[in-house]
């Protein structure tokens, strides 16, 4: 059977929505080409994991599979500057309604929104005030769901660590938007910052 792979651009135009500015008020997004081939599973050969149990310095190792409420800690490049260890726990995985993406206009038309909610935690103190952390979906076959959105709405607001994110302990809350074709589902949330994760991502599931 041949996978067809859609990509919607969205993108949202109205103050807090996107990182850069926009002049309107009105959400924007555009479909891109379809791929003639599937995209790549986000990890070969996932493992399970008892991260959750795991001492708060004790790096997971990229491709681990954990479920969700579970504890990944993961070294942190913020910037140019900014470095240091944070933990990441997905919390929970929420569907949408498509009435939650009114405003981008027609273009969302048959896009479900997903809400990747997770709780982030600064592990060795450095300085990573200002930092934000973001996710992406997989679909229930582990591939990509073939849709891409950036900004938030009413429901998912993108958190971002306070000037007091310094400290060891100190824990901020966010949410990743994130897209499926209509009629589809999201399996997982996955992080796949650098170190290894862009190759072998952790990966959450319900």
């Amino acid at each position: 059977m041949k996978h067809v792979r859609t990509t919607a651009l969205l993108a949202a135009c109205a103050a807090g929505l996107l990182l850069s500015a926009c002049g309107g008020e009105s959400g924007q997004a555009a479909p891109a080409a379809p791929a003639s081939t599937p995209a790549a599973p986000a990890s070969e050969s996932p493992e399970s994991s008892t991260a959750a149990a795991a001492p708060a310095g004790d790096v997971t190792k990229p491709g681990t599979e954990l479920k969700l409420g579970e504890r990944a800690v993961v070294p942190f490049k913020y910037g140019t500057t900014k470095s240091g260890t944070i933990a990441i726990t997905v919390t929970a995985i929420e569907k949408g309604a498509n009435a939650d993406l009114a405003k981008y206009g027609d273009k969302a038309k048959g896009i479900t929104p997903f809400y990747l909610r997770a709780t982030i935690e600064n592990v060795d103190g450095a300085d990573l005030a200002y930092a934000s952390v973001s996710l992406r979906a997989l679909g229930t076959d582990g591939r990509s769901t073939g849709v891409i959105i950036t900004g938030s709405t009413d429901g998912c607001k993108s958190g971002t660590a306070g000037k007091d994110f310094t400290t060891a302990g100190a824990k901020f809350e966010t949410c990743t938007l994130q897209g499926a074709r209509e009629g589809s589902e999201v399996g997982a949330a996955t992080f796949d910052k650098g170190d290894g994760y862009d190759k072998s991502p952790l990966v959450w599931k319900g």
